[in-house]
């Protein structure tokens, strides 16, 4: 085997009816046995290895589950071991129902090839209910929101049943947001009125004695310029001096106070504004 230059060159095939020396010889990647350029597959050695790498999986009847059989190892002992730890005949159900296309009246089985997810509604169709009208798609959910002026404005342009074509869109535009200002200012006063009944009820209650923080405060007449340290003192100079003695040299003013910290205020909407802002919308004592 061999030559002088090389001793160890080639080598004689395994198969016991050839042992032909190949000077280019196979190894078997299974039983790594060395082999001649024709009994190089495992057919032609008849491997007693051939498939110790091959993957053979069988779908358990009972819960669907791939279960992969060891090579060296029996069919039955693999198949027990299965059925002692993880089949879970609860599971067969939902690998085995096909999932359909949930347009009423469609029997279309969803596959890979044949669904669509619809951008608005994210939910799988089939091609021919694809479209949002095919499938009557209710549209985008929308992103609810505490803003009143939103929901205000919305409501004004629901409102406007036959505009103009002659009108622009910016007179529409324009139209729109002075009805949800008189909607707001309407709003507004009427709760102004509902807190002033309020404050009038806890003055009563409370005639002085002003909160922790009024001291702080300083109110002024809008007539006289008159100042005072509680808003109950100013309403009543208000009352005795201006209104009572007909002083008519300036405008009557009403001042509305707020019942967390008695802060006075002549616009209704303010007050309102300042209630939701620094006492949370909370117009309780």
């Amino acid at each position: 085997m061999g030559t002088p230059e090389f001793p160890d060159l080639g080598k004689h095939c395994s198969v016991s009816d050839c042992k032909q020396i190949d000077f280019l010889p196979f190894t078997c990647d299974r039983c790594h046995q060395v082999y001649c350029l024709e009994h190089r597959s495992y057919i032609k050695h008849q491997c007693t290895k051939a498939d110790k790498q091959d993957v053979t999986v069988v779908i358990c009847p009972l819960c669907a589950k791939g279960v992969r059989l060891v090579p060296d190892q029996d069919a039955n002992i693999t198949w027990e071991n299965h059925v002692n730890t993880d089949c879970d005949p609860s599971n067969y159900e939902k690998v085995t129902k096909k999932k359909k296309c949930p347009v009423p009246g469609c029997r279309e089985i969803l596959g890979f090839s044949n669904t669509i997810k619809c951008r608005d509604c994210s939910v799988d169709y089939c091609l021919k209910h694809r479209f949002g009208p095919d499938h009557k798609c209710p549209g985008p959910r929308k992103v609810e929101t505490s803003f009143s002026f939103r929901s205000l404005l919305n409501g004004s342009k629901k409102q406007e049943t036959k505009p103009q074509s002659s009108a622009s869109a910016s007179s529409r535009w324009s139209t729109s947001f002075v009805n949800a200002i008189s909607n707001i200012r309407a709003s507004a006063e009427a709760g102004v009125s509902k807190l002033s009944e309020v404050n009038q009820s806890w003055w009563t209650e409370s005639v002085g004695v002003g909160p922790s923080n009024s001291s702080a405060q300083v109110e002024q007449c809008p007539q006289c310029g008159a100042k005072f340290t509680s808003v109950t003192t100013l309403v009543d100079h208000v009352q005795k001096v201006h209104e009572r003695s007909g002083n008519s040299s300036g405008a009557k003013v009403t001042i509305d106070a707020c019942p967390k910290c008695s802060r006075g205020f002549r616009d209704p909407v303010a007050l309102v504004q300042h209630v939701e802002r620094d006492h949370g919308g909370n117009s309780r004592s």
